[in-house]
């Protein structure tokens, strides 16, 4: 697995989430990277949806960032196996503003609360959103997925 070289005015970020059925125990994972290490953060829920975690591992730790000074002023890339948090965070959560929260379907948009945590986060941010293939061998997203799997261990 590749080991990456971090530069001085960027902070690299991996995410993941999970769960055990679907409702069912979750868990989410993130590791922060700058020029000088690593951090890794984690969580989960009892009762949780996938798009739930996968959603708090991204506001995990771009508040992890915003509280940071030394980071937060600096380019971070999120890389996330997630499509549902890449498109929705840098795309589709346009419209659902526009529209009162609501999906072009004209439903309500789920996990509201979560995507206008994200997007408060995302805006004090100067952040690019990368989609990573998951499970397939890249070192920080493997480790994410190992988060999650051990965050959900405790639900079981």
């Amino acid at each position: 697995m590749e080991e990456i070289n971090v530069q001085e005015n960027e902070v690299i970020i991996y995410t993941d989430g999970g769960c055990h059925g679907n409702p069912g125990p979750g868990g989410w994972g993130c590791v922060i990277i700058d020029s000088t290490g690593q951090t890794i953060l984690s969580g989960g829920e009892q009762l949780t949806t996938n798009n739930r975690m996968e959603l708090m591992a991204a506001i995990s730790s771009l508040s992890a960032v915003c509280n940071n000074a030394k980071w937060s002023s600096k380019k971070i890339k999120v890389f996330s196996d997630s499509q549902y948090v890449k498109n929705g965070i840098t795309s589709w959560i346009i419209n659902w503003k526009k529209n009162g929260w609501k999906t072009a379907a004209k439903k309500p948009v789920l996990n509201k609360e979560l995507w206008i945590a994200l997007d408060e986060y995302y805006n004090q941010l100067n952040v690019e959103w990368q989609w990573v293939k998951g499970h397939a061998g890249v070192k920080y997203n493997e480790i994410c997925d190992q988060l999650c799997q051990k965050e959900m261990e405790k639900f079981e």
